[in-house]
């Protein structure tokens, strides 16, 4: 009997790291299915709003509005990139577009948070963690685009530093990025399968919700145990080091999404507190940037440079708020008032989502259009 006592929570924590990598397994799946679906669903569609607008701040708002609607802010990076590779954009349109697509990425977070709206305070906890990100990127934005835009602060740096990548001349070339992912063989059998890309897309958005509550429980019950006390004063005791791990970790799993949206049930279930989870995620913004050296293989001053602007925004964004615990604290309180606002009328955490994500770059984008 005792011995059972002793390999019972052995067996238990070992399912919930199982059912935890299976979940991360199915939720890239699933994103790369949605990504699959959307192509196929309307790519034309896609490419003539990419290079529709010359207005930078329709242009942020495409963005945010496009990585919203997929859920993959690699995906549109990826195809604005390919875009200024082939001359058809420039850097002026396609900066603030990838802006609008770091915070655009950050919707899956607040809606992991979601999943505790029943319970009033783990939702109070998971909402406030879920927004930080987002306020975090917005502060950047709201810092870095005025630079942008009158000085070309991040596209005068990304060229100078692009420089460096080119030890031949410009390669004028063909353009092709290969951003395929390895179920990428199973979510094209199952496309050409089905063969109608709307049911696929349905299919791909009921898969992503189904991954993050999956996700959230696994992890909650992955971490719940002892040890990981241990894992939480080693990992989010000092700032520097939650900011690293954060780094790595997203590099290792090339996904801030993923990353980010582990962080959730840990603040939710008290495991690691609002204000130091948040070094972590800022070095976690950071670390899904690590995919701008893939662009080194274009050999293409504007793909590599564009690709460096995605990693100084974040870049900046820590450097400015990360040092200084005062601007650190801002984006907590702000977080920390929107859950507190969240519980008391659970309507403003969806007024919250539809406005900043949907309804706001939307009618913006179609009046500014008209």
């Amino acid at each position: 009997m005792e011995l059972y006592d002793q390999e019972q929570p052995v067996k238990n924590k070992t399912k919930s790291y199982i059912l935890m990598l299976l979940a991360i397994i199915l939720f890239i799946f699933s994103i790369d299915l949605l990504t699959v679906a959307m192509g196929q669903l309307n790519n034309t569609v896609a490419n003539d709003i990419l290079m529709a607008t010359k207005n930078p701040f329709v242009s942020l708002f495409i963005g945010l509005l496009m990585t919203a609607l997929i859920q993959s802010s690699s995906t549109v990076t990826s195809s604005i990139v390919a875009i200024v590779a082939a001359g058809n954009m420039s850097m002026e349109q396609a900066v603030p577009m990838v802006m609008g697509a770091n915070i655009g990425t950050t919707l899956t977070s607040t809606l992991v948070s979601f999943s505790y709206i029943m319970k009033k305070k783990q939702f109070k906890r998971a909402i406030s963690a879920g927004i930080i990100h987002d306020f975090f990127n917005i502060i950047t934005v709201f810092i870095l685009f005025p630079l942008e835009y009158y000085f070309q602060f991040l596209s005068k740096i990304a060229h100078k530093l692009a420089s460096f990548f080119l030890t031949s001349e410009n390669y004028s070339g063909t353009f092709n990025y290969n951003n395929k992912v390895f179920t990428r063989p199973l979510t094209e059998w199952i496309s050409e399968t089905i063969q109608i890309p709307f049911l696929t897309l349905v299919l791909a958005i009921f898969l992503v919700f189904g991954a993050i509550k999956l996700l959230s429980s696994s992890v909650y019950k992955a971490f719940v145990l002892d040890s990981f006390q241990e894992i939480n004063n080693f990992v989010f005791k000092k700032t520097n080091l939650a900011f690293i791990y954060g780094i790595f970790f997203t590099a290792a799993v090339q996904s801030s999404t993923v990353t980010t949206s582990l962080v959730v049930p840990l603040v939710a279930n008290k495991k690691v507190s609002l204000k130091k989870s948040f070094p972590f995620i800022i070095g976690a913004n950071i670390g899904t940037t690590i995919t701008a050296a893939i662009a080194a293989f274009y050999k293409t001053e504007a793909a590599i440079a564009l690709a460096i602007v995605h990693f100084l925004i974040n870049f900046f964004g820590a450097l400015i708020i990360l040092p200084f615990p005062g601007i650190r604290n801002i984006p907590v309180r702000m977080a920390t008032y929107m859950g507190a606002k969240s519980v008391q009328t659970r309507f403003i955490g969806f007024a919250y989502i539809l406005l900043t994500f949907f309804i706001i770059p939307f009618l913006l984008i179609y009046f500014s259009n008209n």
